[in-house]
C-alpha cells in the first residue's frame, strides 16, 4: 500500500513538473509566433526584468534571469546594452542594483550596462525602459516565457513602434527551471489574465 501511494505521488509530481515544462514551451512558442524578423547586426538592447528581492544578495530567480539576458545576446550585434530593470519592491535595495552588483562581482561582466530603478511592476518596467529602447534595432526582454509574453504585450500597448523590434529571449531550454516551472506557470497565467482585464494587453 505504501509503495503504491509512493508511486502515485511520484507520478503526480512528474505530471506537475512536466506540465510546467509544457506551459513554458507553449509560452515561448507564442512569443516567437508574434515576432517579426529584426536586424541581428544592428544595436541590441536586452532588458532583464527584476523579481522581488528582500535581502542584500541576489535571489535565484534574478540570477537565472540575468543568465537568460546574457545568453540572449547576439554576437553579430554592432553594440549591445544590458538594461537591468526593477526598483526596491520588497527590500531596501533595488532589484536592478542587486543584479548589477552580481553581474560585475560574480559574473565578471564588463559590457555596457544601464540601470532602471524606479519600476514596481511589469507595466512600469516597460514604460521606464523606453528611453533605452529608442535607438535599438533589436529588443529582447529577459524573463520566463509567460512573463516575457506579458511584457511584449504591454510594450505593444505602450509603444507599438518599439514592439516591432522585439526578438525572443533564450529562456526555454529542456529541463531548465524544472522545479520552479509549475509555480511560474500559475503566476504567469494569472499575470496575463490581470493584464488583459486591466487593458494593459490588447487582444
Amino acid at each position: 500500500m505504501i509503495r503504491r501511494l509512493l508511486l502515485v505521488g511520484l507520478g503526480a509530481t512528474g505530471l506537475v513538473l512536466a506540465a510546467g515544462q509544457v506551459a513554458a514551451g507553449l509560452g515561448a512558442r507564442r512569443v516567437r509566433a508574434a515576432l517579426r524578423p529584426t536586424d541581428p547586426t544592428g544595436r541590441e538592447v536586452i532588458v532583464v526584468l527584476g523579481y522581488g528581492n528582500d535581502g542584500t544578495e541576489l535571489n535565484a530567480v534574478n540570477r537565472w534571469r540575468l543568465d537568460v539576458g546574457l545568453r540572449s545576446r547576439d554576437p553579430r550585434a554592432s553594440s549591445s546594452l544590458l538594461v537591468l530593470s526593477g526598483g526596491a519592491v520588497r527590500g531596501a535595495h533595488s532589484e536592478a542594483g542587486l543584479m548589477a552588483r552580481h553581474l560585475r562581482e560574480h559574473l565578471g561582466f564588463e559590457g555596457e550596462v544601464a540601470l532602471e530603478t524606479q519600476s514596481r511592476s511589469t507595466w512600469d518596467n516597460m514604460a521606464c525602459t523606453v528611453p533605452f529602447l529608442e535607438d535599438a534595432d533589436r529588443i529582447v526582454i529577459a524573463s520566463d516565457p509567460l512573463h516575457e509574453l506579458r511584457a511584449h504585450g504591454m510594450l505593444r500597448t505602450q509603444r507599438p513602434d518599439l514592439a516591432a523590434r522585439l526578438a525572443a529571449a533564450d529562456n526555454c531550454r529542456p529541463g531548465e527551471q524544472l522545479l520552479r516551472g509549475p509555480w511560474t506557470t500559475v503566476i504567469g497565467l494569472e499575470g496575463l489574465r490581470r493584464a488583459r482585464r486591466d487593458g494593459q494587453i490588447r487582444g
